[in-house]
């Protein structure tokens, strides 16, 4: 197994020193599903469910959980986040989520998309469980993570 950055030479937690690093732009897609039943999936196409507009909610909730990552788990960096997206695709029995976020910075972007994808899923889940008790998240990950190394922000 390789050193964990955020565990000192103790054992203990720790942040990351990024000051050393260079800005760049880093981007991160990840994705997660929420399986539910085929009813419940056609209440969400049709916009029939009693607490509104299920993607729309859960696309507002995702992008603003992506910019309080920082918030939500300790040891993450707060970043200036460019861009975060969040896309469904709504299958018979599933909802396949899936963000991107965009920075330019000392660290990676992963985590705020990996959040944006869990919170859409729960607000999915909130917003459907009077429909449906049989709802399952699952399958979140990490896509892709990639960063441009030539790109330097100035004036900051």
């Amino acid at each position: 197994m390789s050193e964990l950055s955020h565990v000192d030479e103790s054992g203990a937690a720790r942040m990351v020193d990024i000051s050393g690093k260079p800005e760049v732009k880093r981007t991160a897609r990840a994705e997660g599903k929420i399986f539910l039943q085929p009813e419940t999936v056609r209440l969400i196409r049709n916009q029939l469910v009693r607490k509104g507009d299920v993607l729309a909610a859960a696309r507002i909730a995702g992008i603003a959980a992506a910019k309080k990552t920082w918030d939500l788990i300790p040891l993450c960096h707060t970043i200036e986040i460019e861009q975060v997206c969040v896309d469904f695709d709504v299958r018979d029995d599933v909802v396949a989520i899936q963000a991107t976020a965009v920075c330019t910075d000392k660290t990676g972007i992963e985590m705020e998309a990996l959040t944006a994808v869990a919170v859409a899923a729960l607000t999915i889940y909130d917003m459907c469980k009077a429909a449906d008790k049989t709802m399952r998240i699952g399958e979140i990950r990490l896509v892709e993570k990639k960063k441009e190394e030539s790109t330097v922000r100035g004036g900051k």
